[in-house]
């Protein structure tokens, strides 16, 4: 599975999680998605599943400052349009808040919902936080996993007391 990330350059660049997988060569940057992405949107109707894998070539990553989110992802990026099920960061600026991830841990989140665990795991050991996202969200990530509809993820967060 490829990963890309489209980068808006809004935020500090020392603490830019894209930019860190861009240098360690595990994402490539790009200026326009193709139609088989998966384009990470928070604001998407659609969460991402297992079975999305059937239909993509790549995850898109759009790197944006959460202050500009919104207005950022009134652009339409073509591609398959997935957010993802409420999960705990696990960076140390927004640790433990549910669904302010940093970029690379969206995209780990992702992959590790797809069953890309290898993928998952290389991305989250470039950073000295990165276990601790997988440790706060080990258990969802695996019934994440095995979700086969939006239904059934929303479920799953109603048991863990966070809202979808």
């Amino acid at each position: 599975m490829r990963v890309q990330v489209f980068m808006f350059n809004q935020d500090d660049p020392t603490k830019c999680t894209a930019a860190k997988l861009v240098k360690f060569g595990i994402a490539k940057k790009i200026n326009r998605t193709s139609a088989r992405t998966m384009v990470l949107d928070p604001f998407a109707e659609k969460i991402v599943l297992r079975t999305d894998r059937d239909y993509i070539d790549s995850i898109t990553a759009i790197d944006c400052s959460w202050e500009l989110a919104q207005k950022t992802f009134l652009k339409k990026f073509g591609g398959l349009s997935r957010r993802l099920p409420p999960l705990l960061a696990g960076n140390p600026v927004n640790y433990s808040k549910i669904g302010k991830l940093t970029t690379a841990e969206a995209i780990a989140g992702v992959l590790y919902i797809m069953n890309f665990t290898n993928l998952a795991d290389s991305i989250l050991n470039k950073f000295k936080w990165g276990h601790t996202f997988l440790e706060l969200n080990q258990d969802l990530l695996t019934e994440y996993s095995d979700a086969k509809t939006d239904d059934k993820v929303f479920e799953i967060s109603k048991e863990y007391g966070l809202a979808a």
